[in-house]
């Protein structure tokens, strides 16, 4: 399966990588990971690039990790579209005190436009 995992920097994106990667291991599944611009997020670009590589070389698996510029939810749609992706994977879903299941405004986005099937992590 063509995988395109989107993080930008937040705990929950994080948490994606590191699913989407060890499911990449098992799998065999070909990886590509986007890495966005959050500014919700406290880690910046250049530390979330590196924090998906070496979970890519510890791993042990070939992905592509590449930056994307842009608003982030057009640009993960575009690209999964674009270049044929099976399935978008993205960190995302808070639950509220009361219950209810909260998302950020990229997952929004992508899960409200993209025509590829999405998986959020929880």
């Amino acid at each position: 399966m063509k995988v395109l995992c989107g993080i930008g920097g937040s705990d929950d994106s994080l948490r994606a990588l590191e699913r989407t990667v060890d499911r990449a291991a098992v799998a065999d599944d070909e990886l590509t990971v986007a890495v966005v611009e959050n500014p919700n997020a406290d880690a910046d670009v250049d530390e979330v690039t590196k924090r998906a590589e070496e979970a890519i070389a510890e791993a042990g698996i070939d992905a592509e990790v590449r930056r994307v510029e842009g608003d982030p939810g057009s640009r993960l749609v575009d690209i999964a579209e674009r270049e044929g992706f099976d399935e978008i994977v993205l960190g995302g879903g808070r639950t509220s005190p009361m219950g209810k299941i909260t998302i950020g405004p990229i997952a929004e986005f992508v899960l409200l436009n993209s025509m590829t099937s999405v998986t959020l992590v929880r």
